[in-house]
């Protein structure tokens, strides 16, 4: 009997010091890690704030790699939300929402110094009030890194259980940021280092056009006169074509981008034409989209894909499923499904840049694109004017397209009603934009936008 109460006395005790332990316990817990990546501070904003690339980086995907993920609310900025739900407990179930985001997403340039994110958590972690903040805070010589410090912080209340779970706030929380915070500056080091703070891409949806054209190459040492040499000649080419094929051109000229290489500059030369049905060695052929050519397909038929080269037979099929109509040109449907939508207005020596500025907010938006068939292009909406002394007094206008995937119907430019710059200005410009760190902003006299 005196055993047994003995026994009962020292439970009280315990029971009293775990209260009592309890009761001095912290109301509230905060952990933080920080991370100096080497990227343009609006890149890392945009990726922390949209849930697209969430996936690639969170440490969730390393514990359950079956696991998937769910997004709904809005595609960008506060009031996104992503969940998931895991048989793995150490994921189990669970969502975020972006609560808020401080700046806007269009206030933040190469002068912003800081921006803070707020994401709210939902999930099995002991608490209430839970949520992730995410400081940003530009640093380096040339403002190319950003310091991320990624907080935790939750309420307890009196919940005396939530109190002493505050020990173990270093265990899933801390490692939960660290492993996520290593995992982002993976995802980052993929994007390519450029400022597009200036642009103002919008979500085109395109229509899926025949078309002929031409492939062709120039080094990049000819510059400018060596890319109008061979765009002239393509498009000779294609027009001879056309009037055989009995077909009209009814577009401006397209310039697909194959491989713009620190040497060599591959392209195709492409104009829309009035029937995707032609004639071609006698025979009628339907033109189709082209296709991601086969590693193990014949080398030459009628009927198979075929290797385009000059000695390709007419009315044969290239390795991409393009009809080959001679020796240099080639048809096929183009275009067709969402693409992102940039303009440049100057010189096209700014078109490549605007290119890898679509391709860098793609990647940081999670839009997703193919480089290999479903290729980067631009169009030649407004040529440059030049007066009887031979000086420019309109430069040309590039719409650059880059087709997406996975995308929303509007950027979160397009949904804030956000116009591009004004392609007015005394003389066109000379160079391309700057890239990150070099510049506040494109050359004075042009413009990037819609």
């Amino acid at each position: 009997m005196m055993r047994a109460l003995e026994f009962l006395v020292a439970l009280v005790i315990v029971a009293v010091l775990g209260v009592l332990a309890a009761v001095v316990m912290p109301g509230s817990g905060h952990i933080d890690r920080s991370l100096v990546i080497g990227k343009d501070m609006r890149q890392v904003y945009d990726v922390l704030d949209n849930f697209h690339r969430f996936p690639d980086y969170s440490v969730l995907h390393t514990y359950d790699p079956q696991m998937e993920f769910k997004f709904s609310g809005k595609a960008y900025g506060p009031g996104s939300e992503v969940s998931w739900e895991s048989a793995d407990p150490k994921v189990g179930n669970g969502g975020l929402t972006i609560a808020s985001a401080t700046p806007n997403f269009d206030k933040i340039d190469s002068n912003t110094k800081d921006a803070s994110i707020v994401w709210n958590v939902d999930n099995s972690w002991r608490g209430l009030d839970k949520h992730f903040t995410l400081d940003l805070h530009r640093q380096g010589n040339r403002g190319q890194l950003t310091d991320v410090k990624w907080s935790y912080d939750v309420k307890y209340g009196w919940n005396l259980i939530n109190r002493m779970a505050n020990l173990y706030i270093h265990g899933d929380p801390d490692s939960f940021i660290q492993f996520s915070l290593n995992n982002l500056q993976n995802v980052l080091a993929a994007v390519p280092n450029i400022d597009y703070s200036k642009l103002i891409p919008f979500i085109a949806q395109t229509q899926q056009a025949p078309v002929l054209l031409v492939s062709t190459q120039i080094a990049r040492k000819d510059g400018l006169d060596g890319l109008d040499d061979a765009t002239k000649k393509a498009i000779g080419q294609i027009q001879a074509a056309a009037k055989k094929l009995g077909v009209n051109v009814t577009g401006p000229r397209v310039l697909i981008t194959t491989n713009y290489g620190d040497e060599t500059f591959t392209f195709d030369i492409a104009m829309a034409i009035d029937s995707s049905t032609l004639t071609v060695a006698g025979q009628s052929q339907q033109l189709t989209a082209a296709t991601t050519p086969s590693l193990d397909a014949p080398a030459a038929s009628s009927t198979a894909a075929a290797p385009a080269t000059d000695n390709a037979a007419p009315g044969s099929r290239d390795r991409f499923g393009r009809l080959v109509i001679d020796g240099n040109v080639r048809a096929e449907l183009a275009f067709g499904g969402s693409a992102l939508k940039g303009v440049w207005n100057g010189t096209f020596a700014g078109v490549p840049q605007v290119r890898d500025m679509l391709k860098a907010y793609a990647q940081t938006h999670g839009y997703k694109f193919d480089d290999v068939v479903n290729r980067s292009y631009d169009i030649l909406v407004t040529p440059e004017v030049k007066d009887a002394g031979g000086n420019v007094t309109t430069y040309a206008k590039y719409e650059v397209y880059l087709p997406v995937t996975n995308a929303p119907q509007q950027t979160p430019e397009q949904e804030a009603g956000m116009q591009p710059p004004s392609p007015d200005s005394d003389s066109p410009a000379a160079a391309a934009p700057a890239a990150a760190g070099t510049a506040a902003a494109p050359a004075q006299a042009a413009s990037v936008g819609k």
